[in-house]
């Protein structure tokens, strides 16, 4: 996809999916499915770890899912539990040494993970673990999690992996292979997803529903915030380590991250984002002749927005599903023909039309900015863009590749400011309290800190933008 396109979006750092089938065929292929499945969730390296008769192997490379494994590959990966991971780097540069499953001998044997998160104490930890002798072949702070628990292996696989999550802070889904065990972790605030499905022959996990949807699995439950789940040859057993902290589930999972077909902790994507385009069509309504969104994520809330307000729907820009993960634009003719290459204007349908435009949200503002341009060039008469989230301000430090403050273009520019600065004729976002309400969460709370800044632990002082995993 277009960097610049892409650099106008928050991004997720990677998704994690984990079999447990012994005797059951085709569970490297199944892992492969799944991934594909996750691919939103991160595009730059993939990779799977399997075990069968006491052997672990795996392969990872950097890529996409589809460009890193074949059938040739996959044959070579016989699995009776095997985890994936598929990764969106920004931090431990992207290099195939920092892929995932982490893969890491130890003395009892062999330990693999796959993380999706960020911890916050990561380098207070590795730097205590160098100071008595470990050694750390990456830069990724998974590896702090996998030598945590390799240290602590005299106690016992099941008590090793208590023992280690409770010494770490910050946000993670594991799915952790170990002595013939399949293990899922879920940090304790619940910021990152992770659900449990149930196969013939065995158990699913992984990061959201549509994984296990394509691997035909049958979704039990999501993993409850601070629960570690162990599947053996005995079934699921369930031990919670941590339930004393706020609940706060990652509210732009809803906003954009997760695919609108998968349920995350029991609310489905799509009809939440349709929701919040109802309600901000209460909030902010406008006059126009048409509802348009910027494909795909803003479609959703489109509809929502357009049954809200009984102004129609309707087609307004095309997406090039096909383009490349990258594409230089060494300069600035090259940077909008990127944008045009992304995005194409059906003109025949904006021509002469006052248009509301539908964004899921606006980070830097670049994009935008160009996207309105090209509508009023193909002949829109008005372009008023509606958000369906509030105003992005404040950095995330769990998990989330957020720029620096400074290019928060909501922290940093007042309403009116965001839009003449892209030439938009009004320009509106969802209250948090209208996605809040969208979202509807009754048992547990929300991770807002993006928009209102209150974050559910300590964050790290030292930095205005937080390196992440």
């Amino acid at each position: 996809m277009s960097e610049l396109f892409e650099k106008d979006k928050l991004h997720e750092e990677c998704g994690v999916i984990g079999i447990y089938a012994p005797g059951v065929e085709a569970v490297s292929q199944m892992l492969c499915f799944g991934l594909i499945a996750l691919q939103h969730r991160g595009q730059e390296s993939a990779g799977i770890a399997v075990l069968k008769d006491n052997k672990m192997q795996y392969y990872k490379e950097m890529g996409l899912v589809q460009e890193v494994f074949n059938s040739s590959i996959l044959d070579r990966l016989p699995a009776d539990i095997g985890i994936g991971h598929v990764r969106y780097s920004t931090t431990g540069e992207s290099y195939v040494s920092n892929a995932q499953p982490l893969v890491v001998r130890y003395k009892g044997g062999s330990i693999a993970l796959a993380h999706n998160g960020n911890l916050v104490n990561a380098s207070e930890i590795r730097d205590r673990l160098e100071d008595e002798g470990s050694i750390f072949q990456t830069s990724i702070d998974s590896e702090v999690i996998a030598n945590l628990i390799a240290r602590n292996y005299h106690l016992g696989m099941k008590e090793a992996v208590i023992e280690s999550v409770k010494e770490i802070k910050g946000s993670y889904a594991l799915a952790i292979m170990i002595d013939h065990m399949l293990i899922g972790v879920r940090d304790p605030n619940g910021l990152r997803p992770l659900s449990i499905a149930k196969i013939e022959g065995g158990y699913v996990l992984a990061s959201e529903t549509c994984a296990h949807d394509v691997v035909g699995a049958e979704f039990i439950r999501d993993v409850e915030p601070g629960e570690i789940v162990i599947i053996g040859k005995d079934g699921i057993e369930s031990v919670y380590f941590n339930q004393g902290c706020r609940k706060a589930i990652c509210a732009f999972e809803y906003v954009y991250f997760a695919r609108p077909d998968s349920f995350i902790d029991g609310k489905n994507v799509f009809v939440v984002r349709k929701e919040s385009g109802k309600i901000l069509a209460r909030e902010n309504p406008v006059d126009a002749d048409m509802v348009i969104a910027v494909p795909d994520s803003g479609v959703a809330a489109a509809i929502g927005y357009a049954e809200e307000s009984g102004i129609p729907y309707n087609i307004g820009m095309i997406k090039n599903k096909y383009m490349g993960r990258t594409f230089i634009q060494p300069d600035q003719k090259s940077r909008e023909l990127a944008v045009r290459l992304k995005l194409n204007v059906m003109k025949q349908n904006i021509d002469g039309k006052r248009l509301i435009l539908i964004d899921d949200s606006i980070v830097r503002g670049t994009t935008s900015k160009r996207i309105v341009s090209m509508l009023k060039a193909a002949g829109a008469k008005e372009v008023h863009i509606r958000v369906s989230s509030p105003p992005v301000k404040h950095p995330c430090y769990f998990g989330i590749d957020t720029p620096n403050r400074q290019q928060l273009v909501g922290a940093v520019n007042t309403l009116d400011e965001i839009c003449e600065m892209i030439g938009a004729d009004s320009l509106a976002y969802l209250s948090v309290e209208g996605l809040t309400k969208a979202i509807n969460f009754e048992k547990c709370g929300l991770c807002r800190a993006c928009f209102d800044g209150d974050y559910p632990m300590d964050v790290p002082e030292e930095a205005d933008k937080f390196m992440f995993e």
